[in-house]
């Protein structure tokens, strides 16, 4: 059997910035093991399988399909820039005719739909609850060592621990960050946390970014991503409430 598979940076209009994603199209069912070893030889931070739903089903002229998601480890329930590279080329490369595509997916029904010559994507919202400090400490600790955190948030139906950096610190103190991500798989090995993300106040009065955010998941085999639409779905709701609006930079 032969697969087309499609590198594609998503989040950019450069190529070799972005974020990486592989996406298979499968015209048939593939063998269910078959999936997870592609993932690990492609090696990316996700690879997609686009499905077929029905046997009459074309990627150029249908508009729902199946979607999955792979890490190098294992299957993940969601990921925005897979989605985003997913949707990139079946109305790009496949020249599908619709202005909207649906995926069907383990997080239910996501949305694709072509604005202008972008694609915008409508993800899930995730809420991040109040987190004991102590039950994550040793896993904080590895990530930013004695920086100031100002708050500490968990979102249960992700998975993800999101911590906050005191609002004193600049978005290149962020940036400049060592953070080996490998420590991790140490410090936390309740299985209740599957991805860390940092994230810190950005400067919004007039045009400048309100946040900004780096995303780890070496317990899925991905130590840093670099563009993470599913670390969005939870930091969207926490920095709405945060600053009070519903559209952010």
């Amino acid at each position: 059997m032969q697969i087309p598979i499609f590198t594609v940076d998503a989040f950019t209009n450069r190529p070799f910035s972005g974020n990486p994603a592989a996406v298979c199209l499968l015209e048939n069912d593939l063998d269910e093991g078959l999936h997870q070893k592609i993932a690990t030889e492609m090696n990316l931070s996700e690879t997609a399988f686009i499905r077929k739903l029905k046997p009459g089903d074309d990627f150029t002229k249908s508009s729902c399909f199946g979607l999955r998601w792979f890490t190098p480890a294992n299957e993940v329930p969601l990921c925005g820039h897979a989605t985003l590279a997913s949707a990139a080329v079946l109305f790009h490369v496949q020249k599908n005719t619709n202005s909207v595509l649906t995926f069907v997916t383990l997080s239910g029904e996501l949305k694709a739909r072509q604005v202008k010559d972008h694609i915008v994507l409508d993800l899930p919202l995730y809420t991040a609850y109040p987190q004991e400090l102590k039950e994550v400490e040793e896993l904080i600790k590895a990530a930013v060592g004695d920086m100031i955190v100002q708050d500490v948030r968990y979102s249960p139906d992700t998975k993800k621990l999101l911590v906050r950096l005191s609002d004193t610190y600049e978005r290149s103190v962020l940036e400049d960050l060592k953070v080996s991500a490998q420590r991790f798989l140490s410090a936390e090995k309740t299985g209740k946390v599957k991805g860390l993300i940092l994230t810190v106040k950005g400067n919004s009065s007039g045009k400048g970014h309100d946040f900004y955010s780096r995303y780890f998941a070496p317990w899925y085999g991905v130590l840093e991503d670099p563009v993470t639409g599913s670390a969005h779905a939870v930091l969207s709701s926490y920095w709405s409430e945060q600053l009070g609006k519903k559209e952010m930079l």
